[in-house]
C-alpha cells in the first residue's frame, strides 16, 4: 500500500472516531434530557436555595410562595426588602434576593424572640381529634410547642432524604393513599398558599404554623381552603390526587425555610 493510500485511510478512521465520539454524546444528551421530570425540583443539587439577582412579584405570588420557590426562609426575605409583617407583596415589586449577614442575623433574632408564634396566624383553640394521633415532641429545640398530626393515615412510599449522593432526594415523604382521601392539617395555623404554581407539587397547599415552621401538601386533587384561613389540627384542606398514575400526597416540613425530616415531628404510630 502507498504512503497516499495509507495517509487517506488513517483520516478516514480519525473521522469516523470522531463522529462516533460525537454520536455517543448527543445520545447522552438525549437519554438525560428523557430522565428529566419535576422530581428534579426535589433535589437539593437542582434546586439549591437562590443567593442571588432579583425576583419580579406576579399576580397571585405571595412572600411565602417566592421564598419557597427560591428554597429561602420567608423571614429573611422580608428583612432584607423591609416588608413588615402581615408581609404582603405586590404585583410588579422587585424582590432583591441577595440576603446580607446583618439581615439573616436579624430574621434569626425575630425567631428566636418569638416563641409564641407569628402574630398573622390566626390563634384558635385546639379541638381535640380522635382519629388523628398528635404528640407535642419535647425533644426538640425551638418546636414553638407544635402539636403535630399526621396528614393522611396511608403507608409511606417514599421516606425523607436529601443524601446528595443518592438519586432519590426527597424533602418530605410521600403518603400513599386513594384518589380522594382527606387531606388533613397537619398542625394549626393559617394557610398561605393554595395554587399550582410551584413546578413538582401539582396543587399545592403551604400552611404557616409559627415564625419557624411550615408545612406543605403537594399532589392534592382538590383544594378545599383558600389563603389566610385559619385552620386547626386534623381539619380537612384538601383531596388526595396522583403523581403521575400514582395516588399520594407529598408533605413537607420546612424549619426556617429548610426541609427537615417529618418523622422527626409527627408522633410515632
Amino acid at each position: 500500500m502507498n504512503e497516499k493510500l495509507m495517509f487517506g485511510v488513517r483520516e478516514i478512521d480519525v473521522f469516523w472516531r470522531k463522529a462516533l465520539s460525537v454520536t455517543k454524546c448527543i445520545l447522552v444528551f438525549f437519554a438525560l434530557s428523557a430522565c428529566t421530570s419535576p422530581d428534579i425540583y426535589y433535589n437539593k443539587n437542582f434546586n439549591p436555595p437562590v443567593y442571588f439577582g432579583t425576583h419580579v412579584v406576579q399576580s397571585g405570588e405571595t412572600l411565602y410562595k417566592i421564598a419557597w420557590r427560591y428554597g429561602r426562609d420567608y423571614k429573611e426575605l422580608a428583612s432584607a426588602n423591609n416588608i413588615k409583617s402581615p408581609y404582603t407583596v405586590f404585583v410588579g415589586q422587585k424582590i432583591d434576593l441577595e440576603v446580607s449577614a446583618s439581615a439573616i442575623q436579624s430574621a434569626s433574632n425575630s425567631a428566636s424572640s418569638s416563641p409564641s408564634g407569628s402574630s398573622n396566624v390566626t390563634k384558635r383553640k385546639r379541638k381535640p381529634e380522635s382519629r388523628y394521633k398528635s404528640t407535642k415532641n419535647k425533644n426538640l429545640n425551638n418546636s414553638n410547642n407544635i402539636t403535630w398530626a399526621w396528614p393522611h393515615v396511608g403507608l409511606i412510599l417514599a421516606k425523607y432524604s436529601v443524601n446528595s449522593r443518592s438519586r432519590d432526594i426527597n424533602k418530605g415523604i410521600d403518603i400513599g393513599g386513594a384518589v380522594g382521601d382527606d387531606v388533613n392539617a397537619a398542625a394549626s395555623g393559617e394557610v398561605v398558599y393554595a395554587g399550582n404554581g410551584l413546578l413538582g407539587y401539582g396543587n399545592l397547599i403551604i400552611i404557616n404554623h409559627s415564625d419557624r415552621f411550615l408545612s406543605a401538601y403537594g399532589h392534592n386533587q382538590t383544594m378545599l381552603v383558600k389563603e389566610g384561613e385559619p385552620v386547626r389540627r386534623g381539619q380537612r384542606i384538601a383531596t388526595m390526587g396522583t403523581k403521575g398514575q400514582k395516588p399520594m400526597l407529598h408533605f413537607e416540613i420546612r424549619k426556617d425555610g429548610q426541609p427537615v425530616n417529618p418523622e422527626k415531628y409527627l408522633p410515632k404510630r
